[in-house]
C-alpha cells in the first residue's frame, strides 16, 4: 500500500476509534529508524468524539520481514500498556489494530512525545553536564519502575518465563540464532563459551525492556520524555537492562561516559539502588555488557541476512552486517579487561 493509501486508511480508522464526526490530516510522514518496524508520524484534527481537537500520533506497524525474537504488535502494545500503568515514562498507548487489511499489517497507535532520540546529537554537546547527570539518574529511575513488574503477571502471559538462569538462557538463544547463519563466526562462538562458563547464578526475574539504550528514548529540553521500542521485552535479570545501556555499542564514540555516552556508572548505579532497593554488582553489569555486545553482533548478522536473502533489500541492513568485525574486536577487548582486572570500572 502506498503512503497515501496508508494515510487515508489511518484517517478513517481514527475516525472510527474516536467517534469523531470528522477527522482531517495535518501531517503524515515516515519516521527515520525502525529497521524492524515501520513508524509513521500522523497529526490530525478531530471534530467531536472522544478526543476532540488536535492529536499528534505515532503509528507503529511491522516491517516487511522480522527478527524472530521480536514481539508482535499486539504483544508489544500489551507491554507498553503495562509499562504505562507502572509509571514508566512512555508514549501513551491508545489503540491496537490486529486487522491486517487496514494498512497491510497489524499496527498500534500511541501519542507522539516531543524531543529527539538521536544518539549522536545527545552525546555531542546537546546536554549540559548537569542535564547529563540528571538524565542518567532519570534513566535509573525508569528502570527501577519497570523492574518492579515481576512474574507471574496475567497481563504478560505471552512472555515465557526462563527455565534456567537468564544468562544461560541467553547463551542458548544466541547459539541457536548463530547456528542459523550459514557462515563461521569463531569470535562469537568463543564468546558464548566464555559467557556460559562465567554466567552469574539465576536470581530475581523482572520485566526487562530488552533494548533500553541511547537511541531508544526521547529527550526534550534535557529531560527524558519517552522510552521507545518495546519489541524485545522479556522476563530476565534486571542487570541485563543496565548492562545493555552501558555497553560500548551504544556510547556513540563517547567511551569515557559508560552510560550510553551520556553519564557515568556511579550516578546510574546509586540512583537505581536508591529507587529500586537493589544493590548493583558492578562486575555483573560488566558481564551483561559482554552479553550485550554478543547479542548485538548476532542481531547485526540477522539483519544482514534479511538483505542478503532478498527478503528486504536495504542498504541500512547491509551496512549493519558490516559492523560485526568491530563488535567482535570490542568484545574480545572487553572480556580481556574483565579477566585481567578484578575491579574494572568500564
Amino acid at each position: 500500500m502506498s503512503d497515501e493509501g496508508v494515510c487515508e486508511a489511518l484517517r478513517h480508522y481514527i475516525q472510527r476509534q474516536t467517534g469523531a464526526s470528522q477527522v482531517s490530516v495535518n501531517a503524515f510522514s515516515r519516521l527515520s529508524g525502525g529497521a524492524i518496524q515501520n513508524n509513521y508520524a500522523l497529526a490530525v484534527d478531530c471534530v467531536g468524539g472522544e478526543y476532540p481537537g488536535f492529536l499528534d500520533l505515532v503509528v507503529r506497524s511491522d516491517a516487511e520481514s522480522q527478527v524472530d525474537v521480536s514481539l508482535s504488535r499486539e504483544q508489544e502494545f500489551c507491554v507498553l500498556q503495562c509499562a504505562w500503568q507502572a509509571g514508566v515514562t512512555v508514549p501513551e498507548p491508545l489503540w491496537l489494530c490486529v486487522d491486517s487489511s487496514v494498512i497491510g499489517a497489524p499496527f498500534c497507535v500511541m501519542r507522539r512525545v516531543g524531543g529527539t532520540a538521536s544518539g549522536r546529537q545527545l552525546v555531542r554537546g546537546m546536554l549540559s553536564e548537569s542535564q547529563a547527570t540528571a538524565l542518567t539518574q532519570q534513566l535509573a529511575h525508569e528502570l527501577a519502575r519497570l523492574h518492579a513488574v515481576q512474574p507471574p503477571d496475567e497481563r504478560l502471559g505471552f512472555l515465557p518465563v526462563p527455565k534456567k538462569a537468564p544468562a544461560l538462557q541467553r547463551v542458548e538463544d544466541y547459539r541457536a540464532a548463530l547456528d542459523h547463519i550459514d557462515e563461521p563466526h569463531p569470535v562469537l562462538e568463543w564468546a558464548l563459551n566464555w559467557l556460559e562458563d562465567n554466567a552469574p547464578p539465576g536470581g530475581e526475574l523482572v520485566l526487562c525492556h530488552g533494548d533500553f539504550r541511547t537511541g531508544n528514548y526521547m529527550v526534550d529540553e534535557g529531560r527524558l520524555s519517552g522510552v521507545l521500542d518495546w519489541e524485545f521485552a522479556s522476563w530476565s535479570d534486571p542487570l541485563e537492562d543496565l548492562g545493555w545501556l552501558c555497553a560500548k555499542s551504544w556510547r556513540f564514540g563517547q567511551n569515557d561516559r559508560e552510560v550510553g555516552g551520556i553519564g557515568h556508572k556511579s550516578d546510574l548505579f546509586s540512583a537505581y539502588t536508591q529507587a529500586s532497593g537493589r544493590a548493583v554488582d558492578a562486575r555483573q553489569v560488566l558481564y551483561w555488557e559482554a552479553m550485550g555486545i554478543t547479542r548485538w553482533a548476532v542481531i547485526a548478522l540477522q539483519q544482514a541476512q534479511r538483505h542478503i536473502s532478498g527478503e528486504e533489500s536495504s542498504l541500512e541492513l547491509a551496512l549493519t552486517g558490516r559492523m560485526v568485525p568491530e563488535m567482535e574486536y570490542d568484545l574480545l577487548c572487553h572480556i580481556e579487561r574483565m579477566e585481567g582486572f578484578e575491579d574494572v570500572q568500564g
